[in-house]
């Protein structure tokens, strides 16, 4: 048996091609989209009718979730973001989803997929962790936090995503793997990453997966649809996460935050100057 576990796409369609390309050569038996499909990128319209469909298994991510919330105007969501020029972004993300009649879809996505082979260790698989989307798999994840996950969610390997870093670390006897991000990896390594686990006598065996895609197509796109002009600074914010390969909408966010600026042009042209480092060209070196 072969599983492909693919996750954060988000609307990211030459690097979701790629990806879907590489894993019919690797003659994968199921497919599994591990969440946030949408938001940060441009084609999520086209990136859900490829993934939507009854032979391919998905759960919720955060974003997923975020343009539910957004429709709904729900509490979950500070009041003032819907008239914020900051989070247009999303606002234009949640309207195209709508109005091409995907958001019923994200509201029954579930939060977990298990895998349960007989004789071969268990897969239980969700965006961040089975408690939270947003408790993501990563570096600083305490052993704690891990032994109370496999107390509450019993599984021999849990494989999430959520961070955009590839990850693989042991607890016991179980294996915690991150898949990495197909459409806006943060370790640098501008690739469309993604975990291929193939089940052998010995048990499940984890291969990282990176490959190179039409990236000027990816970044022509958020202009070409539309996003960037709708969607203002976050949108270009997302455009320049996608072309460096790391996180800055979230960093800059805080900072404004630490530094009490208006999150508008001027303090991101700041940001910028402030953290050159951040905005270097990206490597292919993943580990």
């Amino acid at each position: 048996m072969r599983l492909a576990i693919i996750a954060d796409i988000h609307g990211n369609l030459p690097a979701l091609e790629a990806v879907l390309a590489d894993t019919a050569k690797q003659g994968v038996d199921q497919l599994i989209v591990n969440g946030d499909l949408v938001n940060r990128g441009p084609a999520n319209v086209a990136v859900m009718e490829r993934l939507i469909k009854p032979d391919i298994v998905v759960t919720l991510g955060n974003h997923d979730d975020l343009m539910r919330k957004w429709i709904d105007r729900s509490p979950d969501i500070p009041g003032q973001w819907f008239d914020d020029p900051f989070w247009q972004a999303m606002a234009w993300t949640a309207r195209q989803l709508a109005e091409a009649g995907w958001i019923d879809a994200l509201r029954t996505l579930p939060m977990t997929h298990r895998v349960a082979v007989n004789g071969a260790p268990s897969l239980l698989i969700s965006h961040g962790s089975p408690r939270h989307y947003r408790e993501g798999y990563g570096k600083y994840l305490s052993d704690e936090a891990i032994s109370e996950i496999v107390q509450d969610f019993p599984a021999d390997i849990l494989i999430g995503s959520h961070t955009h870093y590839p990850l693989k670390r042991r607890w016991g006897r179980h294996q915690v793997l991150n898949t990495g991000a197909v459409g806006t990896p943060f370790n640098h390594d501008p690739r469309a990453q993604y975990l291929l686990m193939t089940l052998k006598q010995d048990g499940w065996q984890a291969e990282f997966r990176a490959l190179d895609y039409d990236r000027e197509a990816a970044l022509q796109a958020f202009e070409a649809l539309g996003y960037i002009p709708a969607g203002g600074l976050s949108a270009y914010i997302f455009h320049e996460e996608l072309r460096c390969a790391r996180a800055l909408h979230v960093p800059f966010w805080m900072w404004t935050e630490e530094q009490d600026k208006a999150r508008d042009w001027a303090s991101w042209e700041l940001f910028r100057q402030s953290f050159p480092d951040k905005f270097l060209e990206p490597s292919r070196d993943l580990t």
